[in-house]
């Protein structure tokens, strides 16, 4: 069996940017630089000789967790890392996402490769092979606390590489002992140390932080897009995004997010006609705010992304080796709080994406703030308009909320109060995808609504860019003049704003990015 990917990323341990893992995340092949194989062979290496002198070393010649003090003899010593790894394949609740996994395996891949985990070099060339060759563990997607380590979630990952458990290959499922053997490949015998280090850090966590890192992306910036139309079918004013008011403030995702949004709008034919004469003073926070909002939630997704770049090129499992003293330290690397405060601050910003979107569609429709017809509909009253796709907006902003109470702040012992404090990362990381879901459906009904307004204007048509957008829309959705069925329309333009289409419709502006 051999799958080709379109492209190939060559890790350098340590110095993996986030364009590249991003590459993975997106469909890239991984590999390991060549300069690594030596670093993998040392590490090994020191076991043997840690080993070699007798003692006790966690992890190595002794039980885990709360039994750490049990030593176990040599002839055990292959036995006691199968058996870790079986047992701690605990997890429950649907698989995780192929894209996801796949960046998982990269991320566990690049950390192995630091010389500092221990493990052999026949068992890291079978997990990149794995992972070049589209052999991607089914991996259940609940079970870790996000300390001590993501144990169960790596545990399945782990056991496909000893023959157990199921394995995706091309989205079918197959037992893995078949998936490997029908890839010319065989399972390995784990050595000492192995199972603890593939199954030790916080790798599941940080691909689902960097899964909903770089889908929130997409949405903020589709926002941006949206956000310029809405404020083009209202007729509102770009007077707020003057450069001005925002250097006076001085916050960079402030200043950036007012540069495009002027950016979108320039040279409006929409906006001139109400430059003068126009009676209003202000317009709502949803348009007036945007730089002020929009810019914060960039600030946040760049913090995380400086958190989530750091933790993707560390080392977080345990005990930790150190060849040149052979050495096993014991520490606690594998506790996963920065991802758990990243993928906190992502949420947060996911949240406040959609919630100024939905006021946005609210404003569109109705009259009185708008001045547009009421719902956005020719003949309201016969027809309904947009008057419920903003109350599935507004339902879908509300279980946002729900959604982005902090992980972080919970904690639950386990392992009998051995591990009496853990971060909850991996669920705090694993719910964003659902939330960017959420977020996207209604940009989608902004970008509708948006659109819809704007027609309302003809022959007043707004500046190049946004109607290559709103060329882009109609080019799917057609105007709406009267009633039809609304659940196609939505999921056409959810697939606009998902793919990065409402991005490139717009590719005239540079629009501002969390990880570039």
């Amino acid at each position: 069996m051999e799958r080709r990917f379109v492209n190939t990323e060559v890790l350098h341990p340590g110095e993996v940017s986030l364009a590249q893992w991003k590459s993975v995340y997106r469909g890239a092949a991984a590999r390991l630089a060549d300069h690594a194989w030596p670093v993998i062979e040392a590490s090994a290496a020191a076991v043997t000789r840690i080993l070699a002198k007798g003692q006790p070393v966690y992890g190595i010649n002794t039980g885990f967790g709360k039994l750490a003090s049990v030593r176990i003899g040599d002839e055990d010593l292959a036995t006691l890392q199968r058996n870790i790894v079986l047992s701690h394949a605990a997890g429950t609740g649907e698989p995780s996402p192929v894209p996801v996994i796949r960046l998982m395996m990269a991320l566990k891949l690049a950390s192995l490769a630091q010389g500092a985990s221990g493990v052999r070099v026949e068992t890291v060339k079978l997990l990149e092979a794995m992972l070049e060759l589209g052999l991607t563990p089914v991996v259940p997607s609940q079970g870790s606390v996000g300390a001590s380590g993501d144990l169960a979630p790596l545990s399945h990952m782990a056991a496909t590489m000893i023959g157990v458990g199921e394995i995706d290959v091309g989205g079918v499922r197959k037992p893995a002992l078949e998936a490997l053997s029908r890839a010319g490949l065989a399972p390995v015998e784990l050595g000492p140390k192995e199972g603890l280090a593939l199954l030790n850090g916080t790798q599941f966590s940080t691909a689902n932080a960097l899964a909903g890192l770089f889908e929130a992306e997409v949405l903020f910036q589709s926002a941006l897009v949206t956000g310029a139309l809405s404020t083009e079918a209202a007729k509102g004013s770009d007077t707020p995004f003057d450069p001005r008011i925002h250097q006076l403030r001085r916050h960079a995702g402030q200043i950036e997010t007012a540069a495009a949004l002027r950016s979108l709008m320039a040279s409006s034919g929409i906006r001139a006609s109400h430059l003068k004469e126009d009676e209003r003073v202000q317009d709502p926070y949803c348009l007036r705010c945007q730089p002020q909002v929009m810019g914060a939630a960039l600030d946040v997704l760049r913090q995380a992304a400086t958190t989530l770049a750091t933790e993707a090129n560390g080392v977080s499992d345990n005990p930790l080796i150190f060849p040149e003293a052979d050495e096993a330290l014991s520490g606690g690397n594998f506790h996963a709080e920065p991802v758990a405060f990243a993928a906190d601050m992502i949420a947060l910003a996911v949240c406040e994406i959609g919630s100024i979107s939905e006021r946005r569609i609210a404003m569109l429709v109705d009259p009185a703030l708008s001045g547009l017809p009421a719902f956005l509909t020719p003949r309201p009253g016969l027809n309904s308009g947009f008057m419920i796709p903003q109350v599935t907006a507004a339902a879908l902003v509300s279980e946002n909320k729900q959604k982005a109470y902090p992980a972080s702040v919970d904690s639950i012992p386990t392992s009998a109060n051995q591990e009496d404090h853990v971060s909850m990362a991996a669920h705090g990381a694993r719910r964003l995808l659902s939330m960017v879901e959420n977020a996207t459906a209604v940009i989608g009904i902004e970008l509708l609504a948006a659109a819809q307004g704007c027609d309302f204007h003809a022959p007043l048509t707004s500046s190049a860019v946004l109607e290559a957008v709103r060329g882009t829309v109609r080019s799917k959705v057609p105007h709406l003049s009267d009633d039809r069925h609304f659940h196609p329309d939505m999921e056409a333009a959810n697939i606009l704003v998902r793919t990065g289409a409402i991005i490139d419709a717009a590719a005239g502006v540079p629009l501002p990015g969390a990880t570039t």
